[in-house]
């Protein structure tokens, strides 16, 4: 005959003969049972092959240890890189984390966002789209659900903010191009999806005039998240010019440098630092397929690590701390400068 079939945990406390409230204490942590009481549960289990769903068990709960991660295009390897780290660091915290990605789609986004209150998160670790972002949406949501934002910062949205630092990215690299070669011009798009950009145009133009030197940006046509075919084709449209406005190229960020790579190989173009070069490359972000370039890219490196566990650290702070934290604070880490051939 087989055995019965547990349809929820009532059923299953009373064919095991142990109390709804001791065996819900045990599925929220079972040390937390005397072990002979935890060997009888475990044997009940065995016995009649019962698991709990847990997502029922989290909707009935006033907090739920669920988190939202969520990121503006998971297939670019950079956000992908990013998420992996910070899932990793929820897991440990002892949270259950759920990855999200909007691809690009503000309507998607708030889709998302809207989902997530079903799932009544302890807390949600959001890298919004920024401009083209339901911004009262978004508000709202903050308000409502602890959030703690990262990588894209929206002025006064959720509890915090935790990122890079984009100026330091500029510094460094337009610091280290000038000392070692011809001055960069800046190559961007003119439309670009992530706020980041902007961040980065404008500290370039104040790092080439602090250093007594003419700003150069160069703008390319392109919208969405296909940055590296936005590269490639605006870089064959610059490398038609009878004279570029610099010989060193600075990239906004390393998806439109790999484009810009491949026009220039397409073009028979040597890229990199020696006499026998054309031109000079660089970027930020140290994109996790930067190293596998050829050339390999000069770059600026996020702090990966740094920025997850910030983010973590401060969203679990938020949730014990009720959702609401004394004021909204930004954390900023600074990038690394990393010196590779194409430049």
């Amino acid at each position: 005959m087989a055995p019965r079939k547990i349809r929820n945990m009532e059923e299953f406390a009373a064919v095991s003969g142990i109390s709804r409230p001791t065996v819900s204490k045990y599925f929220n942590d079972p040390d937390s049972v005397r072990r002979s009481t935890r060997e009888r549960i475990e044997q009940a289990l065995e016995r009649f092959d019962y698991r709990p769903n847990i997502f029922a068990m989290n909707q009935n709960r006033k907090l739920t240890k669920n988190v939202g991660i969520v990121v503006p295009y998971l297939a670019d390897p950079f956000f992908a890189e990013i998420a992996r780290n910070i899932e990793e660091k929820c897991i440990e915290a002892g949270f259950r984390p759920t990855l999200y990605s909007a691809y690009g789609d503000p309507a998607q986004e708030a889709e998302i966002l809207d989902s997530l209150r079903a799932l009544k998160p302890a807390g949600v670790l959001l890298a919004p789209l920024g401009r083209d972002s339901d911004r009262s949406f978004i508000e709202k949501f903050c308000k409502d659900i602890p959030t703690i934002l990262f990588d894209s910062n929206l002025e006064g949205m959720g509890a915090a903010f935790v990122g890079s630092d984009n100026a330091s990215f500029i510094e460094q690299t337009v610091d280290y191009l000038c000392r070692s070669g011809e001055p960069p011009a800046f190559f961007e798009m003119r439309h670009p999806a992530n706020p980041n950009a902007n961040k980065r145009r404008i500290a370039y133009v104040k790092k080439m005039e602090s250093l007594g030197f003419e700003p150069q940006v160069i703008k390319v046509d392109g919208r969405g998240w296909g940055f590296e075919e936005i590269g490639r084709e605006g870089a064959f449209k610059l490398l038609e010019q009878p004279r570029l406005p610099s010989r060193t190229i600075l990239c906004s960020n390393d998806r439109l440098a790999i484009g810009f790579l491949s026009a220039c190989y397409e073009k028979g173009l040597r890229v990199g630092l020696g006499d026998d070069c054309d031109l000079r490359v660089a970027s930020h972000d140290d994109h996790p397929f930067s190293k596998f370039t050829c050339p390999s890219l000069t770059t600026a490196a996020h702090d990966y690590n740094a920025v997850s566990n910030r983010s973590v650290e401060t969203l679990t702070q938020l949730v014990e701390s009720g959702g609401r934290l004394s004021a909204r604070t930004e954390t900023l880490f600074p990038a690394r400068l990393i010196l590779r051939s194409s430049a």
